[in-house]
């Protein structure tokens, strides 16, 4: 059984909640006073049947308010709440870090990579060149590192080129903010096209990301990120043969099959995802961000790092 240690709550992100009940299942009484109010409800029309993944369980937790934390721990079952996020250090095998904000992944990240424990790392593994490239040295160095977005496992992303015949171009939307939704959108565009990015333009402002793929082969995507739209949001894909608006399958389906792969990458020592895949999708982040901070400029790629 791999003991797994759950790191960090970030503003509007409640996954320390819906993960953890993932892999321990929940208390609903406890759970209903999730100050997130779309997970207990999405954890209801779930077959409590499907909750737990073979061979792991969630027995630590460490947030940032230690009253948050016996929260989590209580609505989702988990055993141990550690006042130290380091103090988890030889208590776990695993340890997954739950903040969005890619800003303070390295930060978080480093003390148990440096201890030698695999870690799943929220979406976007980080927004910034200089955490990349330190990133990049740890996998370098070995250190197991796993970071996505959910939308890479969606089960409609993945049917959504299943008779399209070649793709041409994709449209995306979102809202919040391109520096932690952003990423969202690039996975399940990246899914679906495959990697292979050769140029990123953001025309938009700040709150109103207009993000242009451009791909090396010619293939093209556009990607939006409004703070204040409704949601859902939705991907369009356009291909020689047909297009397709999808839907996301759901929170809870995407969560479970990225959160399953991540285990069976521990079990089994393959990655489940390539690794330069994460770091192409880490430079769209980056590229989107820089691009509007530097007047709206085409920014390519093999600049970054």
């Amino acid at each position: 059984m791999l003991n797994i240690g759950i790191i960090g709550l970030s503003p509007g992100n409640g996954h320390p909640y819906s993960w953890s009940a993932i892999f321990n299942g929940y208390d609903p009484q406890k759970m209903a006073d999730c100050p997130f109010p779309v997970i207990p409800e999405y954890l209801a029309q779930e077959d409590r049947e499907t909750m737990g993944i073979a061979g792991a369980r969630i027995t630590h937790i460490w947030t940032q308010d230690r009253e948050v934390s016996e929260h989590v721990a209580a609505a989702a079952l988990i055993e141990n709440v550690v006042d130290d996020m380091t103090d988890m250090i030889g208590e776990v095998d695993v340890v997954i870090l739950a903040r969005d904000d890619g800003e303070n992944h390295l930060k978080m990240a480093s003390p148990f990579i440096e201890a030698g424990l695999p870690i799943f790392i929220d979406k976007p593994l980080t927004d910034n060149v200089e955490d990349l490239r330190e990133f990049i040295s740890y996998y370098e160095a070995g250190k197991p590192i796993m970071s996505c977005s959910s939308m890479g496992y969606d089960d409609g992303i993945r049917a959504a080129a299943e008779g399209l015949g070649r793709i041409r171009t994709a449209h995306t939307i979102t809202y919040k903010y391109w520096r932690t939704y952003g990423i969202h959108l690039i996975e399940s565009v990246c899914a679906v096209m495959g990697m292979g990015v050769e140029s990123v333009q953001n025309v938009g402002r700040e709150n109103e990301a207009i993000v242009h793929l451009q791909y090396a082969d010619g293939r093209h995507a556009l990607l939006q990120v409004f703070r204040d739209i409704a949601m859902p949001g939705h991907t369009t894909f356009y291909g020689e043969d047909a297009s397709v608006l999808v839907q996301s399958a759901g929170a809870y389906s995407s969560f479970r099959n990225m959160l399953v792969d991540f285990v069976k990458m521990l079990q089994t020592g393959q990655p489940s995802i390539d690794w330069h895949h994460t770091v192409e999708m880490a430079k769209i982040v980056i590229a989107g961000r820089l691009s509007l901070e530097e007047g709206n400029r085409k920014v390519y790629l093999e600049e970054i790092v």
